[in-house]
């Protein structure tokens, strides 16, 4: 089962790196099935050093189950979700304020890896106006091929991996999304946000030639081409 955060190396825990993006759905009382999550949990845990507020942020990745948006988790939800990956922080290592920092860490790396998938999405105008996130997954201990070739090069991997389905007017497509470590030390106090990988997954020819054509624009222009309605 995968949720974010995730926790790489096995070990104490230590200061939380920069939160890979992954928005969650509304309150259920079931496990979800668009992104294996429990139902979410608002309840502070026994041995939390400060409250956390509840509230959720509305992202601006549309839901095709509901029609609307899917919406971040609350620092109090992210904060367990953290607890059960195994962090452990004293009253002396994380402070409430860090949590805030946090959350608008992970929801802007969210936020980001949405616009970079709406680039890929710019060359299927035509098809699909509008494309939604169905459902998406984390994959920390998977790394994907180009992970495991810029491994054997010397570059660094990535601290976590996230695969999206998109819909595009009916049809899915997934998307594979590598994070990177910024330069320098990840610490809630750094707002350092994470360098994003983000491709469509090699598993249709539709996607061996958007990659293609990718490549090609990013050689001839910069940026690459943005998602325009």
């Amino acid at each position: 089962m995968s949720e974010c955060p995730v926790q790489e190396a096995e070990g104490p825990p230590g200061p939380a790196p920069a939160p890979a993006l992954v928005p969650v759905p509304q309150d259920g009382k079931e496990m979800n099935p668009t992104n294996q999550m429990p139902a979410p949990n608002q309840l502070p845990a026994p041995d939390q050093p400060f409250p956390l507020p509840i509230d959720r942020q509305k992202s601006t990745i549309p839901n095709p189950a509901t029609g609307l948006t899917w919406v971040y988790p609350s620092q109090q939800m992210f904060w367990n979700a953290m607890k059960r990956k195994g962090w452990q922080w004293g009253p002396d290592d994380i402070s409430a304020r860090d949590m805030d920092k946090i959350i608008h860490i992970h929801n802007t790396n969210n936020e980001n890896a949405w616009e970079e998938v709406l680039k890929w999405e710019r060359m299927h105008l035509r098809e699909c106006k509008e494309p939604q996130l169905k459902s998406f997954g984390g994959k920390a201990r998977e790394f994907s091929p180009r992970a495991r070739l810029r491994g054997l090069l010397g570059y660094q991997m990535p601290f976590d991996r996230h695969d999206w389905l998109v819909d595009r007017a009916g049809r899915e497509v997934r998307y594979v999304i590598d994070y990177y470590d910024t330069p320098g030390t990840i610490t809630p106090n750094s707002l350092q946000f994470a360098q994003l990988d983000v491709r469509p997954a090699l598993d249709s020819g539709t996607a061996v030639w958007d990659r293609m054509k990718m490549a090609w624009y990013r050689l001839m222009y910069a940026p690459s081409p943005r998602y325009e309605q």
